[in-house]
C-alpha cells in the first residue's frame, strides 16, 4: 500500500505541478477543451494511462470541461501514486 502524504508534503509537490490544488483530501485540476469531442478524447487517452498505472481517477465531464481529483482509496489520502499519475496527465496535454 503507498504511504500517505502530510498536507505539506502535498503542498510542496504541488509547487511543481501548475494549476492543481489539495481540496478536500484530492489533489483536483479543472481542464478545458473546445468541445465535447476533445474533452472526451481527453479522457479515453487519460484513461489507457490509468489503465497502465492501475490507478484511476474520480472526474467528472460536463460538454467541454474535464475536472480530475486524484487520491489513493486505499491510503485514504494523496499519495506518491496521484503525483505521479498527475504528471502523466500533465505530459499528455503537453505531447
Amino acid at each position: 500500500m503507498s504511504k500517505r502524504l502530510e498536507p505539506s508534503e502535498i503542498e510542496e509537490r504541488l509547487a511543481q505541478l501548475q494549476g492543481w490544488e489539495f481540496v478536500d483530501n484530492f489533489i483536483i485540476k479543472s481542464f478545458t477543451f473546445k468541445d465535447f469531442k476533445e474533452a472526451f478524447s481527453a479522457m479515453t487517452r487519460i484513461a489507457f494511462e490509468c489503465e497502465k498505472m492501475n490507478h484511476h481517477p474520480n472526474w467528472e465531464n460536463v460538454y467541454n470541461t474535464l475536472v480530475i481529483k486524484l487520491n489513493t482509496h486505499d491510503a485514504g489520502g494523496v499519495t506518491e501514486k496521484d503525483f505521479k499519475l498527475a504528471q502523466t496527465i500533465e505530459t499528455i496535454f503537453t505531447s
